[in-house]
């Protein structure tokens, strides 16, 4: 059991990619918490890692408030406490090509992404520094690295979150809490079950590995980078991809 003991805490870990790294977490011993914005999915994702692992539980949350994130913290803290694992995987995508996007579109993906990641972080340090120890991982995108036409405001957001990654792993090391971005390519979640075969099959000629990835690929780096077999690895970010991005 490779996170035996340890409270992992999860942005947007009701489902989808959040959600795997969360099962991923409990069957390898972790304590989970799950932030996310429903109480009925937070509620049905806690009923299922409790079959793994007991202690699961789930808050509301919007990152994008900065109090109640210190408020949620907190809460954290008083039950288990400690806080050993912070996923900031909460994101949202309003894609539109530049010319035509919205004011409010930009300014509520980088609230979420961006702003969200930061709060959490900031939040959560305090507990790490004092435990002097700690593992921050943020979701970001190969879009922050290669960008994407329709996907200025999500773009510039992952973008944001790696070098948000890099600022955060050179403050922390001294404490000994390691941060580091995971970049997905092209995933099979609940947004990609729309598309057609045919997007899909265009998609998977342009990556090398010639096909879709799964939120199990991601919760396995995200397992190994929360370990401590990645005890010497920080301030990067890890591409799962298939080899879309070299």
């Amino acid at each position: 059991m490779r996170l035996e003991n340890k409270v992992a805490v999860i942005t947007g870990g009701a489902r989808g990619i959040g959600y795997s790294i969360a099962e991923k977490f409990a069957s390898e011993g972790a304590k989970v918490v799950i932030l996310d914005l429903n109480q009925d999915s937070i509620d049905k994702a806690v009923a299922k890692l409790n079959k793994l692992q007991e202690d699961a539980t789930g808050y509301i949350a919007d990152v994008t408030n900065s109090q109640q994130i210190t408020d949620i913290f907190k809460q954290i803290y008083k039950r288990f406490k400690q806080i050993d694992i912070l996923v900031n995987n909460a994101g949202i995508t309003k894609d539109n090509l530049m010319m035509r996007m919205k004011e409010e579109d930009w300014d509520a993906v980088i609230n979420v992404n961006l702003k969200g990641t930061f709060n959490c972080t900031q939040k959560v340090s305090r507990y790490m520094m004092k435990q002097k120890n700690g593992v921050i991982l943020n979701i970001a995108s190969v879009i922050g690295i290669m960008g994407n036409a329709g996907q200025a405001n999500y773009a510039a957001s992952k973008g944001g979150i790696i070098a948000l990654t890099k600022s955060t792993a050179k403050e922390f090391a001294s404490r000994n809490i390691r941060a580091n971005a995971i970049a997905p390519g092209f995933i099979k979640t609940e947004m990609t079950d729309n598309l057609s075969q045919e997007v899909i099959d265009k998609y998977a000629e342009v990556i090398p590995l010639n096909r879709m990835g799964t939120p199990h690929d991601v919760a396995n780096l995200c397992l190994f980078l929360a370990s401590e077999e990645a005890n010497y690895i920080t301030g990067q970010t890890i591409c799962v991809d298939g080899g879309l991005v070299m």
